[in-house]
Parts: C-alpha cells; structure tokens; sequence
C-alpha cells in the first residue's frame, strides 16, 4: 500500500493549476503526495462531480487519503464523504466553503442577466437552491475561512458581515466540523496565502487547527 495522499479540488471558474503553490506547500509541509483533482465545475450537476471523485478515490492503493478543497470544491468533497465510508481513513479541509448557501450567488441571479448561466449547473443547484448543510462528525473536517473582504465578489456580498470578499464566513459554518478558524486572506489569495497552507498541514497532520 502507498503512502498518504492528499487530493486537491478547485472551486467555480477555475481549472486545477492555480492550486499548485498550495499543493507545492502541502507536500513540502506533511512531507504527503498531493495530486489535483481536476472537474468541470461549470458542467454538470453536483452528484455527477461527486461520482467522479468517488471513481477517482477508490482507485487509490494508500494508506491514508485527505481531502482539501477551495469554495465549490469543498462541497464536493463533503458530499462525496457523505455517500460513501469506504475510502482510506484521513482527514479534510475546506477553504472557503458556503455550506450555508451563498448570498453572493443569490444576488448574482437576480442582478446579473444570464446569472445563473455563469453560476453553472452545480454551483446554482447547490447555492442558491441547496439546503444547508452540516457533517456527521466520522472524518474529521476543519473548515478555514476568510476574513479580508476585497474582491469582485464584494459587489454582490453585505459589506457590514464579516466576508472573504466572496463568501461570508457566516456561510462556512458546517456543524459537525472537527474544527473551524478565520484568517485574514480573501476568498482568492487563500490558495497563495502561506498561513492558509500552514493550518491546512497543521490540520491534516493533528486534526485541529494551530493557535496562539
């Protein structure tokens, strides 16, 4: 059996490639294998994302498999936990993920004509209609969220809560969550930021996120 793995997912709009500072930091840090799991986030349902990370998983021969996840993708990979509890033990982090819905897409729906076509399948499914969700507790999963609001997602999102500039962190509240922290990085430069890289280590080696 191989050892540990990480596994990455990208959120809305993106491809795969601008997680690879995170990954470069990940594996540099826990010393862990880290691959990008690359999906079309603009196509598709969320259910069709979920079975082909499942596929993806359970073909890896390892020890341990973990999880990290920016905005959509960590719903991915919180929903893929949830179907099934046969994969490699590990543990996951989700950065920036709306578990609660998203005001930013609610409000790109109604502003922006053509809003929900840029949303995408999934993401419109799954943040404007979904339900909000919370987690079983059986994997533990810490969530990071952002505190910095700049971005274009600030047109869309109450300048009076607390946000990344995307996504409130109000909305990355995930009861059942092992563990939840906020860091001053926006909904973007999360991937960049070398704090964010750190915790999400910190918590995929320990289980909690560092203090103090």
């Amino acid at each position: 059996m191989a050892e540990p793995l990480t596994v990455l997912l990208h959120g809305l709009w993106m491809h795969g490639f601008e997680l690879g500072i995170l990954r470069r930091r990940l594996q540099s840090s826990t010393g862990m294998r880290t691959v990008t799991f690359s999906y079309p986030s603009m196509r598709g349902g969320l259910a069709e994302h979920v079975r082909r990370l499942l596929e993806f998983a359970r073909r890896q021969d390892v020890e341990q498999l973990h999880f990290v996840g920016h905005s959509l993708g960590g719903l991915v990979i919180l929903d893929t936990l949830r179907v099934t509890n046969d994969l490699p033990p590990g543990r996951a982090v989700l950065l920036g993920t709306p578990f609660q819905g998203s005001r930013a897409a609610q409000n790109v729906v109604r502003a922006v004509p053509f809003g929900r076509t840029m949303l995408g399948l999934a993401a419109y499914q799954e943040l404007v209609d979904g339900k909000p969700r919370q987690w079983s507790g059986r994997r533990d999963i810490g969530v990071i969220a952002g505190s910095y609001n700049v971005g274009l997602g600030r047109l869309f999102v109450s300048r009076d809560a607390e946000s990344d500039g995307t996504v409130l962190v109000s909305e990355t509240l995930l009861p059942g969550a092992a563990d939840h922290i906020v860091l001053r990085t926006s909904h973007t430069s999360m991937l960049f930021s070398p704090e964010v890289a750190g915790q999400a280590a910190h918590f995929l080696q320990q289980g909690s996120f560092r203090r103090g």
